[in-house]
This record gives C-alpha cells, sequence and structure tokens, in this order.
C-alpha cells in the first residue's frame, strides 16, 4: 500500500505560474529579435541592475578575475573541472564511427560530428554556480566544439570571478557577464555584436528553462529544466538525520524545489520530520529550503521495494538518493530518472559539484524521455551511404516497387533512371544476373 504522509502544491498552481512566465519570456525575445543590443542592454539595466560598455569580458577583465580568488580555490575548481573532464572524455571514446557493407555493394555509415558552436548559460544571480561553467564548457569542449561562448549574470553588482575563472579554465571561447532571458536570448537570436549559436545548454530559473523551451527549434536545447528536484529513496538501514540533510540540501536551490521521501519504513519517515524541522531552525539558507519543503516536500511510504520502484518511476526525478539495504536493486529496476547516487556514501551535492557525473539534468518528468547532459548532447551522429552500380539495380527494383505503392512517382524515377542505366550497363558487359 502507498500512502503519503506529506503532499506538495497542487498541479494546477503550478500550471498557472508556468503560464504568467510564458508570457514575460515571449515578450522579451520578441524585443530582442526586433532590436538586438539596445533591448538586451534595457533588460541587462531592469533585471541585473548591470550595463558595462561591453558584455563581451576583455582579457584583462578575465585577468583580473584570477587576481581575485585565491589558489586554493583555483585549485579546488582544476580539481573539479578535472573530474568532469575524465569522465566526459571516456563517455566521447565509447561513441564510434560506424561502416558498414549491408548488402554487396551497399555501404552504410554514420559519423559522430561535434556542433560548431554551442551557449553555455551558467546561473549565478542568486547563488553563483561555479560547477556549470565545468558541466556545460569542459563537456562541450571534449566533444570537441569549437565555438563555446559562456554567459553568467553579474554577482553582488559586477561579473563573479568565481564563475569567470571557471569558464576560462574550462575553455570558454568568448565570456559574457549577462544574464536571465536576455542572455539566453541573446546567444540563441545574436545581436550587432554576438553572433548566434546553434546550441544552448545550462540550468537556470524559470525564466530562462522557459526561453529555453521557446526557442527549441531555432537552435537545439539540452533539456528542459525545470526547478531542481530531489527524491531520497530510503530504508531503516540510515537514519532521518541523513534524510533531511539531503532533502534540504536540494531544497536550498530555490522555494520551488521539490523534495521527496520515499521509504518503506514510518519510523524512519517521521524522524525524518522532526530532523527536517531542527535542521530548519541551524541551516543558514532555511528560508528558501524551508518554503522549498513546506510547498513542495512530500513524504510517501511505501510496504515493498517492488511499490517504491513503481512509485520512483512515477515521479521521474531528477535527482535520485538511494539509501537501502540494497540500492543496486533499484539501478537494475529503475527507468526514469536523471541521475542515481548508490549509498550513504555520496550524495547528490557530489554530483552537483565537483564528482565528475553531469548535473544538467531532466526534471518536471521528462526523464521518462531524455537523460542528462553528456558529450553526446554536442555531437550530431549522421549518415551516409554509398553503393556500387551493381548494388544499385538491386536496392532499386525493390525502392521502384516501394515508391509505386505509395504514389511518389518522382521518387520512383529516381530509382528506375538508374535501373534504366546501370542495369543496361550491366547486361552490356555481361554483369547482369
Amino acid at each position: 500500500m502507498i500512502k503519503y504522509l506529506k503532499t506538495g502544491v497542487s498541479a494546477e498552481k503550478s500550471s498557472s505560474d508556468d503560464s504568467k512566465v510564458r508570457q514575460i519570456v515571449e515578450t522579451i525575445l520578441a524585443d530582442i529579435e526586433n532590436r538586438g543590443d539596445q533591448a538586451v542592454r534595457e533588460y541587462s539595466e531592469k533585471f541585473d541592475k548591470w550595463s558595462p560598455e561591453n558584455y563581451q569580458l576583455s582579457k584583462d577583465e578575465i585577468k583580473a578575475c584570477y587576481n581575485e580568488m585565491s589558489s586554493q580555490d583555483i585549485d579546488d575548481i582544476r580539481f573539479a573541472q578535472v573530474q568532469v573532464r575524465n569522465f566526459a572524455q571516456h563517455q566521447r571514446a565509447a561513441l564510434k564511427d560506424v561502416e558498414v557493407e549491408t548488402l554487396p555493394g551497399v555501404i552504410l555509415g554514420h559519423k559522430n560530428i561535434p556542433m560548431q558552436s554551442v551557449g553555455c548559460y551558467v546561473p549565478g544571480g542568486k547563488y553563483p554556480l561555479v560547477a556549470s561553467a565545468h558541466m556545460s564548457v569542459v563537456t562541450a569542449k571534449v566533444a570537441g566544439v569549437p565555438r563555446v561562448i559562456a554567459a553568467a549574470p553579474p554577482f553582488g553588482g559586477r561579473p563573479s570571478p568565481a564563475i569567470v575563472v571557471a569558464m576560462d579554465m574550462a575553455g570558454a571561447d568568448e565570456i559574457y557577464c549577462m544574464g536571465g532571458v536576455q542572455a539566453v536570448g541573446a546567444m540563441a537570436i545574436g545581436t550587432e555584436s554576438l553572433a548566434p549559436v546553434d546550441f544552448i545548454v545550462g540550468p537556470g530559473n524559470a525564466f530562462v528553462a522557459e526561453a529555453k523551451r521557446q526557442l527549441f527549434g531555432r537552435v537545439g536545447i539540452d533539456l528542459f529544466a525545470g526547478p531542481t528536484e530531489t527524491l531520497v529513496i530510503a530504508d531503516d538501514s540510515v537514519d532521518g538525520e541523513l534524510c533531511a540533510a539531503d532533502l534540504l540540501g536540494q531544497a536550498e536551490h530555490g522555494p520551488n524545489s521539490p523534495a521527496v521521501l520515499l521509504t518503506n519504513s514510518e519510523a524512519l519517515a517521521r524522524g525524518t520530520i522532526k530532523e527536517i524541522e531542527r535542521q530548519l531552525t541551524i541551516l543558514p539558507t532555511a528560508d528558501i529550503a524551508g518554503a522549498a519543503w513546506r510547498d513542495y516536500g512530500q513524504i510517501i511510504v511505501c510496504d515493498t521495494y517492488e511499490e517504491m520502484v513503481q512509485v520512483a518511476d512515477d515521479i521521474a526525478s531528477e535527482h535520485v538518493q538511494v539509501m537501502t539495504q540494497d540500492p543496486n536493486y533499484f539501478l537494475k529496476h529503475m527507468t526514469n530518472y536523471g541521475a542515481l547516487f548508490l549509498g550513504p556514501e555520496t550524495n547528490v551535492s557530489y554530483g552537483d559539484k565537483v564528482i565528475g557525473t553531469n548535473h544538467t539534468l531532466p526534471t518536471k518528468k521528462a526523464a521518462r524521455y531524455t537523460g542528462g547532459l553528456w558529450v553526446g548532447k554536442f555531437i550530431k551522429t549522421c549518415t551516409y551511404q554509398r553503393v556500387t552500380e551493381e548494388a544499385s539495380v538491386v536496392v532499386g527494383e525493390y525502392c521502384s516497387r516501394l515508391c509505386a505503392i505509395e504514389g511518389f512517382m518522382g521518387h520512383k524515377e529516381q530509382a528506375d533512371i538508374r535501373l534504366r542505366r546501370y542495369g543496361k550497363k550491366q547486361i552490356s558487359t555481361g554483369t547482369a544476373g
């Protein structure tokens, strides 16, 4: 039996919020389309109180950011980027070009081709999310993208030194200090001073996510990302203190970040509730985490692992922390998730910041049909074919008849002209049959 001890806000409330965001974003993108740099500047002044002479940082401005960072901070950023790069390189190595002879004289293949230009959005208005620079810029560069630009909003009225350093160390070819819809719109649409890109990646708030949704088709996007989600799957092999820390650690992303405990132990569920109440009295970000837990937190109690898998796959959470006696059971049986964190020894924060797997992951049930950001997102797998004259006759006969079934007579003639030319040639040279 599945029992809900705590539920979050209704779907109707969430849908209403989405509608308001959609209208605002639509207006901003249309304005950028029409007025370019001037519109970007006006929205930057309005939303970020930021209007520099140039939004693209110069080499001297980037160097100044390095000078503000301690050697320890730079070393820590380097360590995280080494981990992300290492895993991304293994992923890239797993992508192989293919060429195979499927019939005598029929050669089919595919090539893995990097995109030519990518825009990476790094959130930084509320928290300077340094890790997002690693996840996007490093991964795109490992994929082989020749032009990678990166943008982040000002933090505290100026470019965030930590974000700028991370972008530069990651290999960004152009770095911009601009935020929100205006940054995503400028990168995708292009302005007088910024050449557009082919692909936009990176997390962000509801407005950034909606901008990517509206721009999809004009450019590619990594995925539709909403507020950070976390699902903790636990049994009585762990305690409420650990569960509470893992739930609140992700709830602090924003007041609308869902945090869910799924367990087969009602005692653990109630213990976690008490621990959440206690930790909210001492957590520095309790104002945000507390609001998220109050409005979007859930506690679900099941009887069996099988029920827990059923509920977890229905939730299709971005992050799934598994702390059970047999975490591999969930690795084996779950199908809908952004990323799994198996065992109490690891946690979502490791994945968010440093361990090497990518933290840009599907939300709002998108894990039903996509995984997160990885090297393969920056690569187009494009097919090709070549055939001999003899093979063209063999395939052409089938193609001609199949086109006739569909009534596509122009398609049929594409096959027939080759049958007439190559078939006749084979007869004349005695190679037919």
